[in-house]
């Protein structure tokens, strides 16, 4: 990737430093996928570590480590190998984009994490896939699975144009995604996942898929600690229903209560699907996260 301090910016989300040190990571996905192409991923069902299988035309975007290159000396045309033992793994990348996404950055955050596991899937011959859903009626924007590098400028503008808006459910918009993929492998899951909505319905949809989830809850810093005083009056942003409470001051401690059970409610419903959880705020700086924090948990290797 070109260094950050001689080119122009690639994408208005990431630094190129930042993009660079993204292109040496790789999702660290547990379980084994069965799309038979060319890929990283290998399959679970043993025999020959890697068996050729046949060629076909290179197209832009292709992993150039998969061009033979004798051939290419001869007949000055391109060619892929490709193998029966390897397997795509798909990388669908799932952006909450609802008006509870809105405040502090929490879109914004989104965007970067879809971004940043985006360049993870090109650079790890992985098929990429994007879906954002804001209002509840609509599909959801989708931009439909591409594999290479080379299409990492058609990804970074798909994912700058995510604009909130609507109050389509988390488990809604899973359910509008998939019915519109095929393939299997890893779901990036962005969102608060502030909703009235079954929670256990996008895990059960995506498990069902075939996608091992990563669930990712952003939260702003006055979702996290909020500092009320007094008598306060709560608008939900996307539904417009009003709760009025009285001395808020003491409701902070069973606040602080339910979220934390909420969050621990969410861990284990993805656990209980195979899947993975985090919650993060906003506002804590994206190196950190994608670095520190993913490469602790394992996300990342």
């Amino acid at each position: 990737m070109p260094d950050g301090t001689q080119s122009a910016q690639l994408t208005t989300l990431l630094s190129n430093d930042v993009l660079t040190r993204i292109g040496q990571l790789r999702i660290n996905a547990f379980r084994r996928f069965t799309n038979r192409s060319h890929g990283e991923h290998l399959s679970g069902k043993g025999g020959g570590s890697i068996e050729f299988a046949d060629y076909r035309d290179y197209v832009p975007g292709d992993d150039v480590r998969f061009v033979d290159w004798n051939i290419f000396s001869r007949l000055h045309r391109p060619y892929v190998k490709l193998y029966h033992e390897e397997e795509v793994m798909h990388v669908v990348i799932c952006v909450d984009a609802s008006e509870s996404m809105t405040p502090d950055g929490k879109l914004e955050r989104a965007r970067q994490l879809g971004a940043a596991f985006a360049v993870m899937g090109l650079f790890g011959t992985e098929r990429v896939s994007v879906y954002a859903f804001n209002d509840a009626c609509a599909q959801p924007a989708r931009l439909a699975p591409r594999g290479g590098r080379g299409h990492m400028g058609t990804v970074f503008r798909f994912i700058e144009g995510i604009e909130a808006g609507g109050s389509a459910p988390v488990e809604e918009g899973v359910a509008a995604a998939l019915s519109r993929h095929v393939g299997r492998g890893v779901a990036v899951l962005l969102s608060d996942f502030l909703t009235f909505g079954d929670l256990r319905r996008p895990f059960n949809l995506l498990q069902s898929a075939g996608l091992e989830v990563f669930a990712v809850q952003i939260l702003s810093p006055a979702e996290i600690d909020p500092e009320v005083n007094g008598d306060v009056r709560l608008v939900d942003c996307e539904t417009f229903q009003t709760l009025d409470i009285s001395g808020a001051e003491q409701l902070l401690s069973i606040y602080d209560e339910y979220r934390e059970a909420f969050q621990r409610r969410l861990e284990d419903t993805a656990r209980g699907h195979s899947g993975r959880f985090l919650a993060i705020d906003s506002q804590a700086p994206i190196e950190w996260v994608l670095f520190d924090l993913f490469r602790r948990r394992g996300w990342v290797r």
